[in-house]
């Protein structure tokens, strides 16, 4: 059947009679001339890039290219009709309707939302209580074990890792490895075919609904990593799935002196052409879909700096920033940067404009290098902990803005952080190069597993540290699935290849590791009972009119109020702040002002113990 009807540039068609679960794909005619960034080729089944649903995975053989494999570089100029269609997944004709029984979302406000990053595949498949044939699915996530584990812990949001369609890396593939984590996203309207226990006929769209609302009706929101980046095609020696043989010169970004080659600002071979007006419709389509039709509350935008790329460079007035504050759906769902990317003036925490929160690379790093012992850090540290008024106050984003980490998908989990000096990524075939090198890190005096009770002592001690710090800090904390009982990867800090035991959550726990679940709760239960941890304003160091005292203090281990030469001072490792709950600025869950206890925080990153001197008046009485 041929698209006969072009409209502004798309060409479309009606065919009347198909059903539900009918397979299909593309084929386009045009110029194979990569010169000039074009790489059409009608012997190349290629995906629908909106389609609804694909069934099945790649095969990896010369047919998925453009060319003809070799070793010549110029290998890619001439073109390769052969038909790649036996090895191609497809696309599927899905039924629409569903019944979402009044589904609602929670809609919890950024400022009480704690968001638990997880895996739709690692979350369950060795849950001992969610039947075998679910373990791993959309529908696992929807089973009462997994949700009555969440709530629980007391989590407000669920981030799952890519579920768009993914690729399998042809070079996993060759080393028995896969693409675990699935940042390699090339259908973004398709939930990915291998979380489904539905079947891929239109079943995992189906599953994926029925997950989301089991998990509204529990409260919990569901947040999507998407890839909007790049896609799974890599670069012009990549192969040619979708968007290459759709329209390569205009959905990838061309070197402009150079159209042969693309921008790469990912590390991933290619970026999506942002300022295309296509592009652009394309990402904002997919959003809306997943809003109106899947019923998810918000996304999380990986590389999120090529997204507000322009030809001069990351603007934070870019079109795609622009068409996202004036959509009416969008403007009610939770916006997350990971606001950076690895081309020239990548990194812009803070940079991004509201309604976007960010991951805070910049708490991240801090924490980790506080805890460990560096020096001269006291006064970032407070700005951290405070909700980093110092990246966001200037453009009047609230605490909220920071998504406050110290672990992710991507690097040490929290026990390797405290067991770990080295990257240990050999499992990933590589030979240990791949991962990063600067993980600010300590092992405690052993690299790894030990025995030695004084060093586990100390590990479990910096791990409560940590999760203590990260939960009582104002803005929106993230935990790592598996950090609340102290998952460890081996010392793996790249796990994207590792869809086995070492990424996977386990269940049957030790007594330590219920211990420090069971703290962690605790925690999390304290942080929701007091909304002086989750202000909506930033505190201001000014009094309070009604009870003439400011409403944050910072003091030093002696009890007084911490002077410029403690601030400056490379050799404080201790301090403490009084949160003042007596404020306007304190409020409940519906947004109207209470009154909180006054909590004093006490932090020793100091090796040996620090006596501390409380302060406040006379007839202040502190409990612990």
């Amino acid at each position: 059947m041929r698209l006969i009807d072009r409209t502004d540039g798309v060409w479309h068609g009606f065919f009347p009679g198909i059903q539900s679960g009918q397979f299909y794909g593309l084929r386009l005619n045009g110029p194979y001339r990569p010169q000039h960034g074009h790489r059409f080729n009608a012997g190349k089944l290629l995906l629908d890039p909106y389609a609804k649903a694909i069934t099945g995975g790649f095969t990896w053989c010369n047919e998925m290219h453009g060319y003809s494999l070799g070793e010549d570089p110029d290998r890619d100029l001439k073109r390769d009709l052969r038909d790649n269609a036996w090895a191609m997944p497809k696309c599927v004709v899905v039924e629409s309707a569903f019944d979402w029984e009044g589904d609602s979302p929670p809609s919890i406000p950024m400022a009480d939302s704690v968001i638990y990053e997880t895996h739709v595949r690692g979350f369950s498949m060795r849950h001992p209580e969610i039947p075998a044939h679910l373990r791993g699915t959309y529908a696992a996530l929807g089973t009462e074990p997994a949700i009555a584990y969440l709530r629980s812990l007391g989590i407000t949001a669920v981030e799952l890792l890519p579920v768009h369609h993914f690729v399998n890396d042809s070079f996993l593939e060759e080393r028995k490895l896969t693409n675990y984590w699935g940042y390699n996203s090339i259908g973004y309207f398709a939930p990915h075919w291998q979380y489904s226990s539905s079947g891929t006929t239109g079943g995992q769209v189906v599953e994926f609904k029925q997950m989301v609302k089991a998990l509204h009706r529990a409260g919990i929101e569901v947040i999507l990593d998407v890839v909007y980046n790049h896609t799974g095609e890599g670069n012009h020696f990549g192969p040619t799935l979708c968007f290459r043989g759709l329209d390569n010169a205009s959905y990838y970004w061309p070197i402009p002196d150079n159209p042969r080659h693309i921008m790469d600002f990912t590390g991933c071979g290619n970026s999506l052409n942002m300022p295309h007006p296509r592009v652009l419709q394309l990402i904002m389509d997919s959003l809306r879909y997943w809003v109106t039709e899947m019923h998810v509350d918000g996304f999380r935008f990986d590389l999120a700096t090529t997204l507000g790329r322009e030809e001069h460079g990351f603007d934070r007035g870019s079109s795609f920033f622009d068409i996202i504050r004036q959509d009416p759906v969008l403007a009610r769902v939770k916006l997350i940067a990971e606001p950076w990317d690895v081309g020239l003036g990548g990194y812009q925490v803070g940079n991004f404009p509201d309604p976007f929160a960010e991951w805070n690379g910049k708490y991240r790093d801090c924490l980790r290098a506080y805890w460990k012992g560096d020096t001269g850090l006291v006064g970032e540290f407070a700005h951290r902990i405070t909700g980093s008024s110092d990246l966001y106050h200037w453009d009047n984003r609230p605490p909220a803005a920071s998504v406050n980490f110290v672990t992710s998908h991507d690097g040490f989990t929290l026990a390797d952080l405290v067991s770990y000096n080295e990257k240990h990524n050999e499992a990933n075939g590589e030979e240990n190069r791949d991962g990063d090198n600067h993980n600010r890190s300590w092992n405690c005096g052993v690299e790894g597993a030990t025995e030695d009770e004084q060093i586990l002592t100390l590990r479990r001690r910096q791990m409560r540290n940590f999760m203590t710090t990260l939960l009582l800090s104002q803005g929106v904390p993230m935990i790592t699935a598996g950090d609340e009982y102290g998952r460890s990867q081996g010392g793996n800090n790249n796990a994207y290849c590792q869809d086995n035991e070492l990424s996977w959550l386990q269940w049957e726990r030790t007594p330590e590791q219920q211990r420090l679940q069971e703290f962690t709760t605790r925690l999390l239960a304290f942080r929701r009972e007091h909304p002086i941890f989750r202000r909506r304003k930033f505190f201001s160091g000014r009094k309070i009119p009604r009870v003439k005292v400011k409403d944050i203090i910072w003091v030093d281990a002696d009890g007084t109020e911490m002077s410029e030469a403690d601030w400056n001072s490379p050799f404080i490792h201790c301090l403490g702040v009084v949160f003042v709950g007596y404020s306007s600025d304190v409020r409940d869950e519906r947004g109207h002002p209470v009154e909180d206890a006054t909590f004093m925080l006490l932090f020793n990153a100091f090796h040996a113990p620090v006596k501390f001197v409380l302060a406040g008046q006379q007839d202040v009485r502190w409990e612990r």
